[in-house]
């Protein structure tokens, strides 16, 4: 059993829809990171990073209450495959278009916790002194802000600064039309992603504590180094979530144009569920 003890999911600006998604039962638990769109949408709403981060997590969800993780993944891919084509505006004319999310899920299995993950999302669990990392966003984030330095510094320009992103969207594009291809496959409406998920079995004791996020919340850990997995976690059980949430945003906005900490916006969506395992 998973039981709920905080929730937080921050939209990275206020005037924008939250791309993130993140849905909770006694079983299972997950977020969702819808990518921000590249250009104009192909599915009506706010968004196609909202639309496929929402429709993913109600469908996984659905799925899990008869079907074990797996397979409940592979049935919410069909269903947004099969509701993307009925639905979109218009067809797609490059791979970047596509929709996709990263994903975290954690459900409950006889030996402890199932996770499954594509992408940045991932998990921290803790039992007494033993920290076990789920998904790689934290050891591999270094990357991303060393490109987004890099392309900075070669247009001569902050990497978060206002107006700036339209300067690195090609940069974005490429990097975006190589999802589902190799080994970078997203929650995308394409079945065949559930064959390349990941997954990880925690043998989990009563009492250890959950922490599911994506990537804009473990930024304060793989980002800008506030804390460590462990300290992470601690924070999150002795602080609350909104606590971490203000205290995200307050370094990010010591930080608006990305001088210090580089990235490609100022701020990401952020969104954490903190569970009890039981």
């Amino acid at each position: 059993m998973l039981r709920l003890l905080d929730s937080l999911s921050l939209p990275g600006d206020a005037a924008k829809p939250n791309e993130d998604s993140f849905a909770q039962g006694d079983a299972a638990a997950l977020v969702m990171d819808g990518a921000t769109t590249l250009g104009d949408p192909l599915m009506p709403g706010p968004s196609d990073a909202a639309w496929i981060a929402t429709f993913g997590a109600r469908r996984l969800m659905a799925h899990l209450q008869d079907m074990e993780p797996k397979k409940a993944l592979r049935a919410a891919l069909a269903d947004a495959e099969k509701s993307f084509h009925a639905l979109r505006l218009r067809d797609m004319e490059a791979q970047w278009q596509i929709p996709c999310a990263s994903l975290c899920l954690a459900a409950a299995h006889a030996k402890g916790l199932e996770f499954l993950w594509l992408g940045d999302c991932g998990a921290i669990v803790a039992q007494g002194d033993a920290i076990t990392v789920v998904g790689e966003t934290i050891a591999r984030r270094s990357a991303e802000s060393a490109r987004a330095r890099q392309i900075a510094q070669e247009k001569n320009v902050s990497s978060a600064a206002p107006g700036v992103r339209a300067q690195f969207m090609d940069h974005l594009r490429a990097a975006r039309g190589r999802v589902n291809s190799g080994d970078y496959w997203l929650f995308t409406p394409d079945k065949r992603a559930a064959a390349h998920a990941k997954r990880k079995l925690v043998k989990t004791e009563t009492g250890a504590l959950l922490l599911l996020a994506s990537d804009g919340f473990l930024a304060l850990a793989s980002d800008y180094g506030a804390y460590d997995a462990a300290g992470l976690i601690a924070a999150a059980k002795a602080k609350g979530l909104a606590a971490m949430g203000a205290e995200l945003r307050a370094i990010e906005n010591g930080d608006a144009n990305g001088d210090r900490f580089a990235r490609f916006k100022k701020s990401d969506d952020a969104t954490a569920l903190l569970l009890e395992f039981s």
